[in-house]
């Protein structure tokens, strides 16, 4: 692959097509990216939309979180899924106020140390909203070079190897680089799809290595398949997080017990361990011999 001509073409495609995500828009803060990246975790996008726009309208600021209680981020999380995430946003927005003078560090080390940041997000925020020079890699990205540089079918298991894939490819200019990381991603998001790969449309196919091996079905092993959500002790925890973001007043052992074992369980402990598994995550809090959140 022409690493050079590859950049340009898929840049330029982005610039005319890329998705109009409201946290892409030109005066988004550093703060509305990191909520974006806080919230796009493991969730489709068209989801987080209306929570982030919702967020950023109530919280526009890391203080302005910070100065709400837990248990409100936790209740405007509302059903995003893995809710730790609304507690980690909200400690992090505490550390981002006390520490930084409100403002997101641009470092990716700095980044590191606030409460919920990893290493992709870490280089994801430093790369969208700063425009520093950093491989970012998510799952369509990681599609997207299996196929174009190394004639896969499909991408293999997560690994070191994928960031010296895309720091290869990343153009040596910062706001360049920027881009192309968001690029790779709109072109995996709804181009280089996993299951109906839109070739003839892609603005770097000329560049495919799969594409010019004629689509060999050659996917690495896939991983296990996680099990169902149906009947899980997290859908049993999300039945009383449904619960206690309904109410701003405690709630009964009993009814949170009751809640958790609406439409079934998978045996007789599971509500107990489901909401005993929300109190030692911090999720929900004793409160005068009843639940509320923190």
């Amino acid at each position: 692959m022409d690493a050079q001509q590859a950049s340009e073409a898929l840049n330029a495609w982005y610039l005319r097509n890329a998705r109009p995500l409201p946290w892409r828009a030109d005066g988004t803060t550093a703060w509305g990216v990191l909520v974006s990246e806080f919230m796009a975790q493991q969730t489709q996008v068209d989801r987080v939309i209306p929570h982030w726009l919702e967020w950023m309208e109530r919280w526009p600021t890391p203080s302005a979180l910070a100065a709400a209680e837990p248990g409100e981020a936790v209740r405007a999380w509302k059903r995003l899924g893995y809710p730790r995430r609304a507690l980690w946003l909200h400690r992090a927005a505490m550390e981002i106020a006390e520490q930084y003078g409100d403002e997101v560090p641009s470092d990716v080390d700095t980044l590191l140390g606030l409460t919920g940041i990893g290493p992709y997000t870490a280089r994801a925020v430093a790369a969208f909203a700063f425009h520093e020079r950093h491989p970012v890699v998510d799952t369509n990205t990681r599609r997207v070079i299996a196929r174009a540089v190394h004639g896969l079918a499909a991408a293999g298991m997560p690994a070191a190897r994928d960031l010296v894939d895309m720091e290869a490819l990343l153009p040596s200019d910062r706001d360049s680089a920027a881009v192309f990381n968001a690029a790779a991603m709109e072109l995996g998001a709804v181009i280089c799809t996993a299951r109906a790969p839109r070739c003839d449309e892609c603005p770097i196919s000329r560049w495919c290595e799969w594409r010019g091996a004629g689509y060999p079905d050659n996917a690495p092993a896939k991983k296990p398949k996680q099990a169902a959500f149906q009947g899980s002790d997290r859908q049993v925890r999300g039945r009383i997080m449904q619960l206690l973001r309904s109410t701003h007043d405690p709630v009964s052992h009993d009814d949170a017990l009751t809640a958790a074992a609406h439409g079934g369980v998978a045996d007789e402990l599971q509500p107990k361990r489901a909401l005993d598994s929300l109190v030692t995550d911090g999720l929900v809090v004793e409160y005068e011999g009843a639940l509320k959140l923190p």
